[in-house]
């Protein structure tokens, strides 16, 4: 058996009680995969098929601007799906990077496969429109969070959700997923 699994199932049911069986239909189209750090999970230009979800370790989101600089979108913890949605949802190459910051254990699911069981199962379809407005509310929080707190709150934040920040994760990362500089976060960190 895969791990992970009453933890998942927990999860799953914070976004909607589903049926055990139903739970185990979409646990067994899951493949369980351990990420070095480092690996990525997707690249850039690459037409995504899957829907990931974290269960050890941190994966960062980026995107590579023409000068080289990257951007980081978003630092994913365990307990979090994620995926390049936008390229995924209109099949074309998607214009994000994901990275595992550290070694992380994951779930992956073919979204087609997915999409299809949904079609036959209404509980599977009501978990996936729950998972949507997830995904929507979660993209709302972190526009708020980025656009209305002061960065010593969003270090405290992401501090809070990413048990030992500081000794897994690079200070540039830090700050990138905070949206400040490295010397910014160095004072953030000397206010404390």
């Amino acid at each position: 058996m895969k791990p992970y699994y009453k933890e998942a199932f927990d999860f799953i049911n914070t976004f909607q009680p589903v049926p055990v069986s139903v739970y185990n239909t979409l646990y067994n189209i899951a493949s369980y995969k351990e990420i070095k750090q480092g690996e990525k999970l997707l690249d850039l230009g690459v037409v995504p098929q899957k829907i990931y979800f974290i269960t050890k370790g941190v994966i960062r989101s980026y995107i590579l601007l023409s000068n080289g600089k990257e951007i980081t979108t978003t630092l994913y913890n365990p307990l979090m799906f994620f995926a390049s949605f936008r390229a995924l949802l209109k099949e074309e190459p998607t214009n994000l990077i994901y990275v595992a910051l550290t070694d992380c254990h994951v779930f992956e699911i073919d979204y087609d496969t997915f999409y299809d069981l949904c079609k036959k199962d209404i509980n599977l379809m009501t978990l996936y429109s729950k998972f949507l407005e997830y995904l929507i509310l979660r993209s709302e929080a972190r526009f708020v969070e980025l656009s209305s707190k002061e960065a010593k709150e969003r270090y405290l934040l992401l501090r809070e959700r990413i048990p030992n920040l500081d000794n897994i994760i690079p200070q540039y990362q830090i700050a990138a997923a905070l949206g400040i500089t490295p010397v910014q976060l160095s004072r953030v960190r000397a206010k404390l």
